[in-house]
Parts: C-alpha cells; sequence; structure tokens
C-alpha cells in the first residue's frame, strides 16, 4: 500500500497556532467582505482605510476576549455564562465607540452626532463579535469533548490492556506447575537425562513468554513453533499416548491471533482426552480461512464431555485423585481473553464430533502480518514447512 511521503496533521494538533490561524483567516475575510459590501454602495476608495481601522480594532478586542474566556470556560456554567453576558456587551460598547468615533472624524462635515454614529454600528458590531465568541465557546468546548473522550479510550485501552495480560499470565502458573509436578516425579524417580531434557524444554518455552507481550498478537507460524515447545515437554511425559496432528493451510500462516491461545486448549485436550485414556489420544490442531475469518480448530479423539461431565470440563477442572482441582483457568480463561481482545466480533464454541472426541472451534477476523517488501522473488521463511505441518507428531 503506497505511504504518503508527508503524514497529514491534525489541525487543532497545536492549539495555539490552530488560534492564530482562525484568527487570521476569520478577520482577514470580514475585512474583505466589508471593503466589497464599500465599494458596491459606491464608497470612495479612502473609506477603505475606516474599514481597515475597524477591522484591526474588532481584532484587538477579540483578543482580549480570548484571553478573558480562556479563564472562564474551565469554570462553572453559571460563572462562566454570567461573565460572558457582561464582558461580551462591554466590548461591543468600545468596539462601537471606537468605530463611531473613526467615522465622525472621516465625516466631519456631517450633521449627525457621535452617538448616532455608536448606534449606527453597534448592532453590526455586535453581530460580529457574538459570532466570535460562539465560535470561540463553541470550538473549545469540541475540544475539550474530544479531549476527555480520547482520555476515556485511553483508560479503556490500558484497563483492556491489563485484564489481558492478567489473563495471559494465568496460564504460565498453571502450565509450570504440572511441568514442575512432572519434573518433580522424574527426579524421584531417578531419571535425571529425562528431567534435564524437559527443563531445557521448560527452560525454552519460558523464554519465549518472557519476550512475548502478554497482550501482543503473533502471527500463526509462530504460534505453532511455540506450541511445538510446549508438546515437546508433554510428549517426555505421555510418549505414545500423545500424537499430534497439524493441519495448517498455507494461507493462514501469517494470520495474527493473541500469543499463547492454543496452549491452553492443547493442555485441555491432553487433560481430558489423553490423560485418562490408556492408549491415550490424538489432537488436531488446524486452521483454516473462512471467508474474512481465520477458524481454528483444536479437536481430541478422547472420551468428550462424558468421561467426566460437561461442566467440569468447560470450566477446566482436572481430576486428580479421584478430586476436582480447579485453577481457575481453561477455557473460561481463552473465551475472556478472546473477549477483551475481539469484543463480539469473534466466535468461541464447543462441539462433539459425530465421529466422538471434542472439539474447540474459533474464528476470529482474519489479519495478515504486513512484511516488508522484499528485492527477490524468493518466499520469506516462515518457520514452518508444509510438510512438517501435515505430519503427525508422535
Amino acid at each position: 500500500m503506497a505511504v504518503l511521503p508527508i503524514q497529514p496533521i491534525p489541525f487543532f494538533a497545536n492549539k495555539n497556532r490552530a488560534f492564530w490561524r482562525l484568527q487570521y483567516a476569520g478577520w482577514t475575510g470580514a475585512l474583505l467582505l466589508r471593503a466589497m459590501s464599500s465599494l458596491a454602495n459606491t464608497q470612495p476608495p479612502s473609506f477603505l482605510v475606516l474599514v481597515l481601522i475597524e477591522t484591526i480594532t474588532g481584532f484587538s478586542i477579540s483578543l482580549i476576549l480570548a484571553v478573558i474566556y480562556r479563564q472562564l470556560i474551565g469554570q462553572r456554567p453559571i460563572v462562566t455564562w454570567g461573565v460572558t453576558a457582561i464582558a461580551l456587551p462591554v466590548a461591543v460598547g468600545v468596539h462601537a465607540f471606537m468605530d463611531g468615533w473613526v467615522i465622525s472624524l472621516y465625516r466631519a462635515d456631517s450633521q449627525a452626532s457621535l452617538a448616532q454614529f455608536v448606534i449606527g454600528v453597534f448592532f453590526f458590531d455586535a453581530t460580529l463579535l457574538g459570532a466570535w465568541s460562539a465560535l470561540y465557546y463553541a470550538i473549545n468546548f469540541f475540544l475539550r469533548v474530544e479531549e476527555q473522550n480520547d482520555q476515556l479510550i485511553r483508560l479503556e485501552n490500558q484497563a483492556t490492556s491489563a485484564q489481558l495480560a492478567m489473563l495471559r499470565y494465568q496460564l504460565n502458573p498453571h502450565f509450570l506447575f504440572n511441568t514442575l509436578n512432572s519434573i518433580s516425579t522424574l527426579v524421584l524417580l531417578k531419571e535425571t537425562e529425562p528431567a534435564n531434557a524437559m527443563l531445557t524444554r521448560l527452560s525454552s518455552f519460558l523464554r519465549y513468554t518472557l519476550a512475548t507481550e502478554p497482550t501482543g498478537r503473533v502471527t500463526v507460524s509462530q504460534e505453532v513453533d511455540t506450541l511445538n515447545l510446549y508438546l515437546g515437554i508433554e510428549r517426555m511425559r505421555f510418549e505414545e499416548r500423545l500424537q499430534t496432528i497439524f493441519r495448517i493451510d498455507e494461507d493462514t500462516t501469517q494470520g495474527l491471533l493473541p500469543s499463547l491461545l492454543l496452549q491452553p486448549l492443547v493442555e485441555n485436550a491432553i487433560k481430558y482426552a489423553v490423560s485418562p485414556q490408556e492408549s491415550g489420544a490424538e489432537i488436531t490442531i488446524a486452521t483454516q480461512l473462512v471467508g474474512p475469518n481465520l477458524r481454528i480448530t483444536v479437536s481430541d479423539t478422547g472420551p468428550g464431555l462424558q468421561s467426566m461431565g460437561a461442566e467440569n470440563r468447560l470450566s477446566g477442572m482436572a481430576s486428580e485423585g479421584g478430586e476436582l482441582a480447579s485453577t481457575g483457568v481453561g477455557l473460561a480463561n481463552i473465551r475472556d481473553r478472546l473477549a477483551q481482545a475481539y469484543g463480539e466480533n469473534h466466535l468461541f464454541d464447543t462441539v462433539e464430533p459425530v465421529e466422538g472426541g471434542f472439539a474447540v472451534v474459533i474464528e476470529i477476523p482474519f489479519e495478515a502480518k504486513v512484511e516488508p517488501a522484499r528485492q527477490t522473488g524468493f518466499m520469506p521463511q516462515t518457520g514452518l514447512t508444509a510438510t512438517r505441518l501435515t505430519t503427525m507428531a508422535g
């Protein structure tokens, strides 16, 4: 996509500069309008000097009003409008007096008095300064509302980011507890080599989680790479009982999704499909494009919701020693993260396929990671190959 060589700057990004631009533009327009009106009424060219003096007078008085209004705009409404109701008529009176006095000097041979000249220009000056005051308050009130709205949006984003971070950080202790428990068991059995290998893989996984922002997004390719780090640890626990299949469409590898979204889904499948069965189970992770959405499916060939009851599995509770132990995370955590990240613009569903087992289906808007332009005609390496994604890992 083409990028503009010059980035546009909002008009009110610098309020002081915007004020002076509007001030000069407005009074210049008033000067031209009065000059054209004077010429159209067959006034002599010398009358334009009066028009210039009147415009400079109005310009100067409006600057004084701007100082007063700036102090009033943050006060209570009764104070703001009460003082404005006094200051504006005074400013109009001063403007009209000065205009009338200048006109009386220009028309020294006229039979009209100074008071008549002042009354003659009073209503015009009142209209001019009244319109200027209305625009000043309208623009500044609009800017204050915009600032408050921007501040509210920033606070909401901070709250959302904090909640997302909290939900993400819930995952690491949960996984860490299970892994350390397995390592402890290996150490007690004096199986040092598997324990050391598991610690090495655990450190690689934790290094990734520490380097990734909790509220950040990664590509499908990166998420699958991270998932393989996790599965490398779990395979040491379950060996041949844990089988995984990756069916990742090539078109989805650069799609963005919240980091560590798949790990708790696979952990849930291991807990309820692989662990309870002596023969283990097969877990399939698939991604595909469905219209404008990225669909992610994590399914297993376990006993489905019948083994421990639908409520236990859907709430992320585990059975240990015949008792239920809840860590407070699981599918509910993923549901909350998706709600925070995408609002209502996502799908999270759990289904029991006809052939048995259990599946979680997620759909989120597909957003591809923007890669910098490359000069060569070769495709960038994503860390995943078609062969790797479609093979079964035992």
